[in-house]
Parts: C-alpha cells; sequence; structure tokens
C-alpha cells in the first residue's frame, strides 16, 4: 500500500494538488486563479507553491504578460505520480478490506 506523501498530505498542498490534477497535460493556472479559488493570501500560497516546487511535484513559469509579471502553475509528471500515490494512500485508509485496483 503506498504511504500518505507528507508535502501532499498538508491541506493547503492538498487542495493546491488537486486543482492542478484537474488540468490537462499541456495546461498551467496563474497564480490569481489559484489565489481565488482556494482564498489565501499571496504569502500564504506563494509558501505553499514553493515547497511543491522544491518536491518537483509543479513547474513555476514567470512571465510578463503587457508589462506584467504573471505566474503560472502546472502539475509535473512525478507531482500527478505523487497525486494519485496519496488519493490511493487515503482510499487504503477508508476502505482498509478492499483490495488495491489491479489487484484480486
Amino acid at each position: 500500500m503506498p504511504g500518505l506523501d507528507p508535502i501532499i498530505h498538508q491541506p493547503v498542498r492538498l487542495q493546491i494538488m488537486a486543482a492542478l490534477c484537474q488540468l490537462g497535460s499541456r495546461e498551467q493556472v496563474d497564480f490569481g486563479f489559484l489565489k481565488s479559488r482556494l482564498a489565501l493570501t499571496d504569502g500564504n500560497l506563494g509558501a505553499h507553491l514553493a515547497s511543491l516546487e522544491n518536491a518537483a511535484y509543479i513547474a513555476v513559469d514567470k512571465t510578463f504578460v503587457a508589462r506584467r509579471p504573471k505566474t503560472y502553475v502546472a502539475p509535473t509528471p512525478a507531482g500527478r505520480q505523487a497525486f494519485a500515490n496519496h488519493v490511493a494512500a487515503l482510499q487504503a485508509i477508508l476502505r482498509p478490506n478492499t483490495p488495491p485496483a489491479g489487484t484480486a
């Protein structure tokens, strides 16, 4: 059984990864979208994104749009896999007598 990921397990980072893993493989969202969707301050969101980026779970792209700084965020393949593993670990906790998918 996969274990809980201590990076993703923190509630805000779990919400961030859940939002990002709904994106297509070539999609990304901007900082403002995550900030408003999760009702976080700039500093709080920035700190959590830094933790996820340091773990290589997200890619952060900083650019300029119409001379204004813009930050885009997307999950990495490793981040998607870590999130899937974390969700599987949570499901195993919630249904301890159910064998994992793909086993029988």
